[in-house]
């Protein structure tokens, strides 16, 4: 296996795995431990084509008791992407499901088991959905998918992006710590090693990690230790 010189970075901590697309050209991560997120990705150019959180945005600590109920009543093992290119689903706290059109950037609802959590969600290999929820029901659903194919995968397109991302970036080396030689990307922005280093100011607009980064830098002192 080899390790490329891109990464992804996650502004906090507890996110769920990552949930890959059939066709490989997205994917989508639940989390955090803060906040109840949802963040859709390209793939493997790793843009940022969504990012939303399904409850209120966090109070801050210590945490207001409907604050957590709300958090706790949406699943982390909630999304799926069904066979249809670019089909997002979501499972809701309603029972309902939610299907996100990644290419159309629209969304519908549909109701499925109403009126029980959705606990967890799945595709099979054929494309059909597994819905499982809080009641203890069970279901397997098959999608119809619109006999027109307007959703076509364009091959050559989907080649010249790989290509291209294999161009962008490199193979990192074995030795040494793997951080001095990865360019990381939030998925609007990214940032080198020597970025990184340098950085010294940010605002609240700014990822949290950066903020955190910048800090650091700030309280590291000529010799690059850290000092109180």
């Amino acid at each position: 296996m080899r390790v490329l010189s891109r990464a992804l970075i996650l502004d906090a901590d507890g996110y769920e795995a990552p949930v890959f697309s059939a066709d490989g050209r997205h994917l989508a991560i639940r989390g955090n431990a803060y906040e109840s997120s949802l963040a859709v990705f390209a793939f493997p150019t790793l843009d940022r084509v969504l990012a939303t959180t399904l409850v209120d945005p966090t109070p801050g600590y210590p945490y207001p008791p409907e604050w957590c109920e709300q958090m706790r009543s949406w699943s982390r093992h909630n999304i799926a992407f069904g066979g249809q290119p670019g089909a997002l689903w979501v499972g809701t706290p309603a029972g309902t499901l939610l299907e996100i059109d990644l290419d159309d950037e629209t969304a519908s609802e549909h109701d499925v088991l109403a009126g029980s959590p959705v606990t967890a969600l799945c595709v099979t290999a054929n494309g059909e959905l597994v819905v499982a929820n809080r009641a203890g029901e069970l279901v397997v659903l098959s999608v119809l998918t619109e006999p027109t194919g307007t959703h076509t995968i364009d091959t050559e397109a989907s080649r010249a992006t790989v290509t291209a991302f294999l161009a962008a970036t490199s193979v990192a080396p074995d030795e040494g710590d793997l951080w001095d030689h990865v360019v990381t990307t939030d998925g609007t922005r990214a940032w080198t090693p020597d970025d990184l280093t340098a950085v010294t100011t940010a605002t609240t607009a700014d990822p949290g990690w950066l903020q955190l980064r910048a800090a650091i830098n700030n309280a590291r002192g000529t010799d690059g230790q850290l000092h109180t």
